[in-house]
Order: C-alpha cells, then structure tokens, then sequence
C-alpha cells in the first residue's frame, strides 16, 4: 500500500536535482555555504538518496550523485509498507567525525536539528513544486546502516519520502 498521499511516479532528473539542491546544495560558492545551516558549521549530515536505481550519495560541492549501490532499498528505509513504492526516500545521515567539538549527547542534538534544517528545506521545495513529502523516524536504523555499509561514526537521523500527490 502506498502513502495516501504519494504517487509511484519517478521524478524527473532536473525536479530531484533542484530538490537536493534545496535540501543542502552549495547556495554561496565563495564561501562553500549551503542552503540548510549547520551548528558550528559541521556540515555533518550527508543527504542519501534511495531509488528505484539504486542508492546515492549528494555531493552538494559538485551538485552531483555518487551511486553507492545498484539495489533497490528503498523498503528497507522504513517501517511504513508504503516506503518501498516512494519514487525518492532521502536518509539523513550524520558523520559524527566530522563534529570537532562537543559532548557525544551535543553531537546527537546537534546533528539532529541539522537534520530537521535540511527536511525542513526539502517541505518548503515540495510547497513550492506541488510535491508531497513525509518525514519518517520510523527506521530500522542498525539494519539500513549494514545495507548501506555506513561506518561506525555515521548514523542515520531521519527518512524522509518525496514523490508527486496522487490526484
């Protein structure tokens, strides 16, 4: 069963491109700031992008993707039956590494509100695209971390599904 308000239909290549754009992308070349902001400017949380296709991870600097695998996991991204038929499910996922300073309880917080700056930018460009979303914390978050072959230091924030609104 699919989201009540979500379609299957893929997104084109230039809406999820402005879309990750929105989310986190390069906006102040100069300088190298994004569009979300970041505590002590971290810049911790890494946007990947779950497929059809496969699994990729945006590179804000090159406004590119970087495919990290060929499968289909998109039902692995959540609890929700609906997850696996979302045309785009967008992880959050924190690389505490790059957090210098802090408690471990601070870089938790911190990388959470940093989440929530990047879903919050990715509502407004659904808003304004006429695109549903929904944010989901509902993850198996030990089992996604082992598919996606994260590291130790990284850890999965947030889910969040986009796709066009059923008619």
């Amino acid at each position: 069963m699919l989201h009540a308000r979500i379609q299957p239909d893929t997104l084109t290549l230039p809406v999820l491109a402005n879309l990750l754009w929105a989310a986190c992308g390069i906006n102040r070349a100069d300088a190298a700031k994004r569009t979300a902001p970041s505590a002590m400017n971290s810049q911790e949380i890494d946007v990947y992008v779950a497929i059809a296709n496969g699994l990729y991870l945006y590179e804000p600097e090159a406004h590119t993707l970087i495919p990290i695998l060929s499968d289909d996991i998109r039902g692995k991204t959540g609890g929700q039956p609906f997850v696996k038929d979302v045309p785009v499910n967008l992880l959050y996922v924190a690389d505490y590494s790059r957090v210098n300073r802090g408690s471990d309880s601070d870089k938790v917080f911190y990388s959470a509100a940093d989440a929530a700056f990047i879903a919050e930018n990715v509502y407004l460009f659904c808003a304004s695209e006429g695109l549903a979303t929904v944010v989901r914390g509902s993850v198996d978050r030990s089992e996604l971390a082992k598919v996606m072959k994260l590291r130790p230091e990284q850890k999965i924030i947030l889910a969040q599904s986009v796709g066009y609104p059923k008619k």
